[in-house]
């Protein structure tokens, strides 16, 4: 594409009216692309001339405009997000690097619009200060729920990127990934960030486990696939002390074959999976997650995690560790937090000194009391991973203009709690959960700020959207400003602290 766009957007303002969504309207290389319509009747409208490369790229309903300009109305499917994303570079997933970061999972695919205003608000209020976005991030746990594929996922964080304007790099996270299949899954479509989960293979009984146990274990790991020996093990950590930011981390030789017999063979497991994803020679950011486990991970354990994988020519961007206290699902921290910024102030000491690489904080919605410590302990070398608070935001946007479709959900969910919330660290008891159904309309809302009933809507969500998705979507799509304007209010709690 060459040439400048001739029109302005006032000009096409006064021709197209209200059909034409002025956040998403963007001029690139003599063309003009933006959302044209509204619900059922959404298309891309890209408009230049005939003649112009980027014509090449959109198959849609044509007709003549002026100048030579061709108005081109696309349908917002697959084959269109992929050309899209051809043509505005800065809709393809990127590397972020060791930026501030903050990824937004979407369970539903409807609330990227509403990120970017967050986002956006919140850096126009802090000039200089930069936070990452992936847009894009699921688990396969989460799509599997939700029935979604990574091409999903991908597709409709760069609708909502486009829809709401973001003009800026952006990731997108394969989130949570155990196989090699699911690497392959997410490598074909386009993935740049790859979080890694090795919790099935970090070893929980070593926590407590007697001394003989731990030799036992120890003894028993890959050690062919570590590379190593317990020897070696010996020689390169046990009795050494590492000084980080005044911190000196004493690595005596229980708390060394604790971790070896903890973490060896999830680092061989996440060995498997860097090298099988380097080997097909694409851009690409490793996550390193073990935050899913029963108990917190030591410096110790850290070093050793680090220091192993070092070892092993694995190289990632970030880590989340698993922190003290508890980070359930929908509410904020439970815990001492003067704890946990001592421990966070270590974990972030050893990220700078055996990296730097960036802490990530998992089950990161509604930590509310957390944000300001581990903005301060990482000196921005931090991201953030939210993912159900969206969700519970399209909820509370259906509690207060559907509330009879609420009162279904609500039901069903203390119904399906008890199986539902198998997979996750929650606390939530059903029987404390409000009685929704003898409230009135106008106190419905109110049931999303109680601890119960956020859990309880939280991870029920496979479940409620097999038998009410079409309802749901339907009332989201009817009420999208009310969705966006409750997300951009939420979000905006998050990410501030990271800025400020």
């Amino acid at each position: 594409m060459t040439g400048m766009f001739p029109f302005s957007l006032a000009d096409l303002q006064a021709h197209f009216g209200a059909d034409l969504d002025v956040v998403s309207f963007v001029a690139h290389e003599g063309a003009g692309l933006w959302v044209h319509g509204a619900g059922s009747r959404r298309r891309l409208a890209v408009l230049a001339r005939p003649d112009d490369p980027l014509m090449g790229l959109f198959r849609g309903e044509s007709s003549e405009f002026r100048g030579g300009y061709v108005l081109r109305l696309c349908p917002m499917d697959h084959a269109h997000a992929q050309a899209l994303r051809a043509a505005l570079p800065w809709l393809r997933p990127a590397l972020l690097g060791l930026a501030t970061s903050a990824g937004f999972g979407d369970r539903l695919g409807l609330a990227t619009p509403g990120h970017v205003r967050a986002l956006r608000h919140v850096l126009r209020r802090s000039p200089g200060r930069h936070i990452a976005p992936i847009f894009a991030q699921q688990s396969m746990r989460e799509m599997e729920r939700t029935h979604r594929k990574p091409t999903d996922v991908l597709d409709d964080a760069t609708w909502g990127a486009f829809q709401g304007g973001w003009r800026d790099a952006l990731g997108a996270d394969a989130d949570h990934l155990k196989t090699l299949a699911d690497v392959d899954t997410c490598a074909a479509v386009g993935f740049t960030f790859y979080t890694i989960d090795p919790g099935a293979y970090v070893d929980g009984e070593a926590e407590t486990a007697p001394p003989a146990a731990i030799e036992a274990k120890v003894a028993a790991l890959p050690w062919n696939k570590l590379e190593s020996t317990a020897s070696d093990v010996q020689r390169r950590y046990v009795g050494q002390v590492v000084q980080v930011d005044g911190y000196d981390i004493r690595l005596d030789a229980a708390s060394v074959w604790r971790a070896a017999a903890k973490y060896g063979r999830a680092l061989a497991h996440v060995t498997e999976m860097a090298r099988h994803l380097a080997a097909k020679g694409i851009p690409f950011e490793l996550e390193i997650s073990v935050d899913e486990t029963d108990s917190p991970t030591t410096p110790v354990e850290h070093i050793y995690i680090a220091s192993e994988l070092k070892r092993l020519g694995v190289r990632w961007v970030s880590l989340a560790p698993r922190y003290p206290g508890r980070f359930e699902k929908g509410v904020d921290y439970i815990g001492d937090l003067s704890a946990l910024a001592r421990e966070l102030a270590i974990h972030a000491a050893i990220a700078r000194a055996l990296g730097p690489y960036k802490l990530s904080l998992h089950s990161g919605s509604d930590k509310f009391s957390v944000y300001p410590l581990l903005s301060e302990a990482t000196r921005g070398l931090v991201h953030l991973k939210t993912a159900g608070t969206s969700y519970l935001e399209a909820l509370r946007v259906i509690a207060q203009l559907e509330p009879a479709l609420f009162r279904q959900i609500i039901g069903f969910a203390r119904e399906r709690y008890p199986q539902d919330r198998a997979s996750y660290h929650v606390s939530a008891d059903p029987s404390h959960l409000p009685d929704g159904m003898a409230w009135p309309d106008e106190r419905l809302p109110a049931l999303l700020e109680d601890f119960h009933a956020r859990q309880v809507l939280h991870v029920t969500f496979g479940s409620v959207l097999a038998r009410f998705r079409m309802e749901l979507l339907a009332a989201l799509h009817a009420h999208e400003e009310a969705y966006h304007a409750s997300l951009e209010r939420h979000f905006r709690r998050h990410l501030e602290p990271f800025v400020s």
